[in-house]
């Protein structure tokens, strides 16, 4: 089995061809693969196959080897990987997703994709999008929310999958935030029925700074859904206009939330390296053998 590791502002994913939709792959082997300390290392796996309506498919995984409906940075990743492999010349494609089919703008260079912009869609603010208990077709938006001890003004937002955004004071330092504790406590509240991807997010002038804890990986240094549901958020709070710049750890994106609803995430991908696996370890892995 061959893959390829990339990166999108240091969200790091593996990447697997398999364009005639051959060989799906088992939960424990993507958690196995995503293990940074006894696999190849990545927040995420997408398995790529060829599409029907659409150029391409992504079958996306999170590090714990559950699948999740989109990955705003691991999309770019895919365009660049499609485009630099020869599996398609075209520079806009369009790609079917579990969050629905996305159109991707790839940026070329000299032959090269260095950004990739994505028409994310429609936010949602309705529960029953979050997979949020409660009413419906209610919302959660500039309420209060206790984790940590602490209570923060927090805003629910899909982007296709469940975010919730905690809003920080303008003058708190982003780094000492315990991400990790509140991040998994908030993810795994009661009323989020599928769990939900956290946001930790503080403006200062217009700049949305950024850390973000995702459902089934845990800290990463970045994330394109959580962008631009910070960027919708922020934007509902009067906090930013409809376009900013997302800070990360990892580094910037840009979220435009345009005039016909639609949220466009526009950032780098970055091709690390690739390898191929031994058919030893595979099959261990697949026998329950602790890798």
């Amino acid at each position: 089995m061959r893959f390829a590791k990339y990166h999108g502002t240091g969200n790091d994913f593996l990447l697997v061809q398999d364009l005639d939709d051959a060989t799906p792959l088992s939960g424990d082997l993507i958690a196995a693969l995503c293990d940074r300390h006894r696999g190849v290392g990545a927040d995420g796996l997408i398995r790529i196959v060829r599409g029907e309506g659409s150029d391409f498919v992504m079958d996306y995984y999170n590090a714990d080897g559950n699948p999740s409906e989109m990955c705003g940075n691991g999309i770019r990743c895919l365009a660049k990987h499609v485009f630099d492999k020869g599996l398609t010349s075209k520079e806009k494609i369009d790609v079917a997703t579990r969050a629905g089919l996305k159109h991707l703008v790839l940026d070329v260079e000299d032959g090269v994709v260095r950004r990739v912009t994505v028409d994310m869609g429609r936010p949602s603010l309705e529960r029953r999008a979050l997979h949020m208990s409660g009413e419906p077709t209610g919302t959660f938006v500039s309420q209060p929310l206790e984790a940590g001890g602490r209570t923060f003004t927090a805003t629910a937002v899909s982007m296709g999958n469940p975010h919730c955004v905690l809003f920080l004071a303008p003058d708190e330092d982003i780094a000492s935030v315990d991400v990790p504790a509140i991040g998994r406590t908030v993810e795994h509240r009661p009323e989020f029925l599928e769990r939900t991807n956290v946001e930790f997010v503080r403006v200062d002038d217009g700049r949305i700074g950024m850390r973000v804890w995702e459902r089934g990986s845990g800290e990463t240094m970045a994330c394109g859904t959580g962008a631009c549901a910070a960027l919708v958020a922020c934007s509902l709070a009067g906090l930013t206009g409809r376009d900013a710049d997302v800070e990360f750890p990892g580094g910037r994106l840009r979220v435009a939330w345009r005039g016909d609803d639609h949220v466009f995430l526009t950032g780098p991908a970055v091709f690390v390296f690739e390898g191929e696996l031994s058919e030893a370890w595979v099959n261990g892995v697949l026998a329950g053998a602790r890798p």
